[in-house]
């Protein structure tokens, strides 16, 4: 398992904790989904108080805080300095919005806050797009994990760019990169291990399922299947039949 600034994950699966529909049901789903990490807004801490932050503290996995909902470098940083007061961690997950319909991340934006926090000591996991040029920019910047978009967030559409992906992954193949946003099915999850990606978050998958406990069951199945199939070196697509049962030995008439 690849590492995350020096710390190997026993599970490729990262889960959000928003928009689920009871604390019970948060801890149950986040316990069936075998979640190595808990990503948790600084806005959502806020507003549950001290008993989400103890149902948090209780799932004893390590906690990646973000910055969800700002729109412009400064906020984002802004909040991740008060993130990391309140949960007392230098990862912070970076947002910064550009987009109110897409929820598209400000490339401008998101390069000015990756700089100014890596610099003050955090490890930044930036919210990307599958963008090249702009990933080649935030390593610069000091970032030294990339989190690309599947698709819009919490769009349940899966890997929108598998192409603009794959290219991405093979640009880098010694960054760490998760697959954050998007997902809707565990086969979204399988699919985009099995591509090399290292890891995926999601939140709204699970939190807005009819039963969150079944699907986070599902997502912690499909991201072992993903991880081993991309480890077995799958075989390449063909163009053409092969046949699967050799002809040698086949009784002509």
């Amino acid at each position: 398992m690849r590492e995350f600034y020096g710390v190997a994950l026993a599970n490729p699966l990262m889960l959000g904790t928003a928009q689920n529909p009871s604390p019970a049901v948060l801890d149950a789903a986040f316990r069936a989904s075998g979640a190595a990490v808990a990503t948790v807004s600084l806005r959502r801490e806020a507003g549950q108080g001290q008993a989400f932050w103890e149902i948090i503290k209780g799932l004893g996995v390590p906690v990646l805080p973000n910055t969800a909902g700002c729109h412009s470098a400064r906020e984002a940083i802004t909040t991740a300095q008060m993130a990391r007061e309140v949960f007392e961690t230098n990862w912070i997950k970076l947002e910064v919005i550009g987009h109110a319909d897409t929820l598209q991340p400000d490339p401008f934006g998101l390069l000015e806050a990756t700089e100014a926090l890596a610099a003050d000591g955090f490890e930044v996991f930036p919210y990307t797009t599958e963008d090249q040029v702009l990933a080649a920019r935030l390593l610069e910047a000091g970032a030294q994990v990339l989190m690309p978009w599947g698709a819009p967030i919490g769009s349940g559409l899966g890997l929108n760019n598998r192409y603009g992906l794959k290219t991405l992954r093979a640009a880098f193949p010694d960054v760490p990169m998760v697959i954050d946003a998007g997902l809707g099915l565990p086969s979204h999850a399988a699919d985009a291990l099995e591509m090399g990606f290292d890891a995926v978050l999601l939140n709204t998958a699970v939190a807005q399922a009819g039963d969150p406990v079944a699907m986070a069951r599902a997502f912690a199945l499909a991201v072992q299947a993903g991880a081993l199939a991309h480890a077995a070196d799958p075989m390449a697509p063909r163009d053409m039949a092969a046949p699967s049962t050799p002809v040698l030995g086949k009784a002509w008439l």
